[in-house]
């Protein structure tokens, strides 16, 4: 095979240049000093970590022996059908609650951002006034609001005639002033959630949006809202976890979601901390699963957020592990 004076100057330069990388790394592995790295002894944080998990020990043994809590009653109620019932209203609520606080929210966070002034007028004032009053007291005011208006109809406004009319007690049903106080209040709060990642989305991509031609619903629709749902997801997971709680808020207009439920059994057989227990372990089951379900929610829409993505259950439960490997950790 014959060589060209140019490429065996090329191939003669290439080895001269591997042969003094080669050669720079051997000199750097001599004089490389060895990094044995450890930590330093800490023995305050063992002894914190020993004293902590003796008093968890503690605490659970003496619940579980503790004969005043009643045990049996509470694996009893645990599954009554009463109290499943009460969970059912619950988790009615909750969703039906989200989903008005949700679309009001959006609608709210639209308005607010707009060019109309009256539009954002009036969505600053919807938030003001429902942020700034307690939540039991709107649960009390929608409950009572056959006081103000004995019936709701539809016709003419400014005294005209009615075309169909109802009486507000057969209309506002505990459930529906219990719906209608959390899903109205929930909407204030998702105002400026939704406010808050629409702001987060680089205004470049509504301007590229409008070059290419798009209205200013296609550009919401389809460029806008699908990025702020990165920001808007994590608070409003948060949100329905607190809804999931505050549902219990509406036993003081009897809505028959779990807590009323669990009251009016300890009233007849005065079980009244079982019954306490069992709300409390069906509330803690139902924001785990919640918290679950947020994880996977925030996970798929972090896609292409991050470089290399969110790690899978299975690479968390080894690097978890790893610790505890041959070797120890890396």
């Amino acid at each position: 095979m014959e060589v060209s004076p140019a490429t065996g100057q090329a191939a003669r330069d290439g080895a001269d240049g591997a042969d003094g990388v080669a050669d720079g790394r051997a000199e750097e592995e001599r004089y490389a000093l060895p990094i044995k790295a450890a930590h330093p002894p800490r023995p305050g944080r063992w002894l914190l970590a020993v004293v902590a998990a003796v008093f968890l020990v503690w605490l659970v043994y003496t619940i579980i022996v503790n004969e005043n809590l009643h045990w049996d009653v509470i694996t009893t109620f645990l599954v009554d059908g009463r109290v499943l019932g009460g969970l059912w209203v619950t988790i009615q609520l909750t969703v039906l609650s989200m989903l008005m606080g949700l679309v009001l929210g959006v609608l709210a966070a639209v308005m607010q951002l707009s060019g109309s002034p009256v539009l954002r007028g009036a969505s600053a004032l919807y938030t003001w006034f429902f942020r700034g009053t307690p939540l039991l007291v709107q649960l009390i005011f929608w409950f009572n609001i056959g006081l103000v208006f004995p019936k709701f109809g539809l016709g003419i406004p400014f005294g005209g005639p009615k075309l169909m009319e109802w009486q507000a007690n057969e209309l506002i049903t505990p459930f529906t002033a219990a719906l209608l106080g959390l899903g109205i209040n929930e909407g204030a709060y998702m105002a400026e959630i939704v406010r808050a990642g629409i702001r987060s989305v680089d205004p470049g991509q509504r301007e590229a949006a409008e070059a290419l031609g798009m209205s200013h619903r296609q550009v919401l629709r389809r460029v806008v809202l699908p990025q702020a749902m990165r920001v808007i997801i994590p608070p409003t997971g948060n949100q329905f976890i607190s809804m999931l709680k505050t549902t219990s808020m509406v036993s003081v207009i009897a809505g028959a979601e779990l807590l009323t439920v669990s009251q009016r059994i300890y009233l007849g057989n005065f079980e009244v901390i079982a019954l306490l227990v069992v709300a409390s372990i069906w509330y803690v089951v139902l924001t785990t699963l919640a918290s679950i379900g947020q994880h996977f929610i925030e996970k798929r829409f972090e896609r292409g957020h991050h470089q290399h993505g969110a790690p899978r259950v299975s690479g968390r439960i080894r690097r978890n592990l790893r610790p505890f490997a041959k070797g120890g950790p890396s």
